[in-house]
């Protein structure tokens, strides 16, 4: 297998398909690598090279026991990009893993970055805080993490209905349903548990002013997960310059509901 190894002694496992100008993935909870295949091979296919990691506590990588902050999520790409000495990367990343790579440009900054994809992205700041009222409300995550802690299997498994939307009308097969609830219980109970508290508290309001690279951002606006009208809309406003795509009616997991889409417009991006 692909790995590396972090400065904490955390191994983290990547694919790596193709060859010209690099695309790297950071994937959403409870996910891994493996959501991004079809983006993958897409845009390999028509010469980028493609880069996804399993997030640290996720898939094939190690399970520490601490280290599920944004500010860790981003020294590991930050490492991942030295290790295969990347430059003029493009950035994409889906609901937690938006903050990791927004996090990462503004911890390492923009040098060997040529642009960045929020897709359903948790930025600028999902959970509710005093000075932002229309977050998410803890209750909320409280009772993901007491779901997750009791039966997490049947947790994950309830979840993938908001989350794919086929509560409200959407299509996804049997086998889409049985490889995400294979992929999610790969991982740690500590990571997916911790993942909650990170991506619900951690502000990336500030985040969002450093970001000086090209930026698409993409959101469903039947996203029952992460709310279209407190993240995306927002993250595409705060941003200089953004772009700015709404799924009409598209769910949470529009990666693979409208997959063509969003390959045709992952590919339109890149040759900008």
């Amino acid at each position: 297998m692909s790995t590396f190894t972090t400065q904490d002694g955390t191994e983290i496992y990547f694919k790596d398909w193709g060859s010209g100008k690099p695309v790297l993935f950071s994937h959403g909870w409870s996910l891994d690598a493996d959501m991004w295949e079809y983006q993958m091979e897409y845009l390999s296919s028509r010469g980028y090279r493609t880069i996804a990691f399993d997030r640290r506590g996720f898939g094939r990588s190690d399970q520490p026991w601490t280290g599920y902050d944004y500010d860790t999520f981003a020294d590991d790409i930050a490492q991942l990009i030295n290790h295969l000495d990347l430059r003029d990367v493009t950035l994409v990343g889906f609901s937690m893993g938006g903050g990791d790579v927004s996090r990462y440009i503004a911890r390492h900054g923009s040098e060997r970055v040529a642009g960045l994809v929020l897709l359903g992205s948790v930025t600028p700041l999902f959970g509710k805080k005093a000075d932002f009222p229309q977050g998410v409300d803890t209750s909320v995550f409280d009772g993901i993490k007491a779901g997750l802690l009791q039966d997490r299997a049947q947790f994950i498994a309830d979840f993938a209905a908001p989350f794919y939307g086929t509560n409200q009308g959407q299509k996804v097969s049997d086998g889409v349903l049985t490889q995400t609830l294979n992929v999610a219980l790969l991982a740690s109970l500590k990571g997916t548990v911790d993942c909650v508290t990170a991506f619900s508290e951690t502000d990336f309001r500030a985040d969002m002013a450093k970001i000086d690279v090209p930026t698409l951002v993409i959101h469903g606006d039947g996203d029952q997960i992460v709310p279209f009208e407190t993240t995306g809309k927002l993250a595409a406003a705060s941003i200089k310059d953004a772009e700015l795509k709404v799924y009409a009616g598209a769910p949470h997991g529009f990666a693979v509901t409208h997959a063509q889409a969003l390959n045709e417009d992952l590919l339109a991006f890149l040759q900008r």
